[in-house]
């Protein structure tokens, strides 16, 4: 079946987290090969070194971002009192999104959209420029979610969360993850019925790479596109999972030839296979396409 690409979505397979309060690894991020970077303010961060780490952070965004990288920031949450001065420092033409905790209802997202489109506003920059992943790491999350994915054109992706998620719960996080399977379908039809990505929790077990390939395997049968890495280790694993398959590339391929000789004739629609393809459908398969052309790019890189 064709990956759909929805107009809001551009496919990242691994977005890599950096902690904020490391200048070495802020550092190293520049040769980091993961299709976005997310300099995190959040869980990483000790409280008390939180101001330190977003002054170290703020110059960084531009650095990795004339390197070509996409950069995200993972702001502190609504409910640590931080997130407006956070978002005032961070938002720059640079920086391609923001990467939102602990998001419990649309509130969280209509609310930083409209934090975001006043800084945007004073900077003179596109209203919506900035991004936002919101992510769903509650039991209140999970059952909100479908408002959430739709609370602005902002939200690119929904990330789901594990650890936060299973804490909520009072539950332990198993080896196989059985029990996240329903919530992380959940969100995965959320992002879906949205025209959005899924992007899968971290794999905590960072030496484990046999471990690592197994879940992002089942989180990709669940319909998740990408994941979040902890370690560089992790990237090319990752990345090998998430890329589309040759079956998904050789039918887009087709799809868009098809395309074309009908367009010649004068035709607005087509049979392939027994399906109709339209507008729509290509724009999907074109789509798909740019997104591995963009991923070749960056293992060249």
């Amino acid at each position: 079946m064709l990956l759909q690409v929805g107009e809001r979505m551009i496919v990242f397979r691994s977005l890599q987290f950096v902690p904020g309060n490391r200048q070495n690894m802020l550092d190293k991020a520049r040769t980091f090969k993961s299709d976005a970077l997310v300099l995190d303010l959040e869980d990483s961060v000790p409280t008390k070194e939180k101001d330190v780490a977003l002054s170290m952070v703020v110059p960084m965004i531009k650095t990795l971002s004339d390197l070509g990288h996409i950069v995200f920031v993972r702001v502190n949450s609504f409910n640590s009192g931080r997130i407006r001065k956070e978002l005032e420092a961070v938002v720059c033409k640079e920086l391609y999104g923001i990467s939102l905790g602990k998001v419990n209802s649309s509130w969280y997202v209509t609310e930083c959209d409209k934090l975001l489109s006043g800084i945007e506003i004073n900077q003179g920059l596109e209203i919506s420029k900035v991004k936002v992943i919101p992510w769903i790491e509650s039991a209140a999350g999970v059952l909100n979610v479908r408002s959430i994915s739709n609370g602005s054109d902002r939200v690119i992706a929904l990330a789901f969360g594990g650890e936060d998620f299973t804490n909520d719960m009072g539950i332990r996080r198993s080896y196989d993850g059985s029990e996240l399977m329903m919530p992380k379908s959940i969100v995965s039809m959320a992002a879906r019925a949205a025209g959005i990505q899924a992007l899968d929790t971290p794999f905590v077990n960072f030496r484990d790479l046999n471990g690592l390939r197994e879940e992002c395997n089942r989180s990709a049968n669940l319909g998740f596109k990408g994941k979040f890495s902890i370690h560089p280790g992790q990237l090319e694993a990752i990345n090998e999972v998430f890329r589309p398959n040759i079956e998904d590339v050789e039918y887009a391929r087709r799809i868009v030839a098809a395309w074309n000789e009908a367009v010649a004739k004068g035709l607005g629609s087509l049979d392939l296979d027994g399906a109709m393809v339209d507008i729509p459908v290509v724009k999907r398969a074109e789509a798909l396409l740019r997104s591995l052309e963009n991923m070749e790019q960056r293992e060249l890189s």
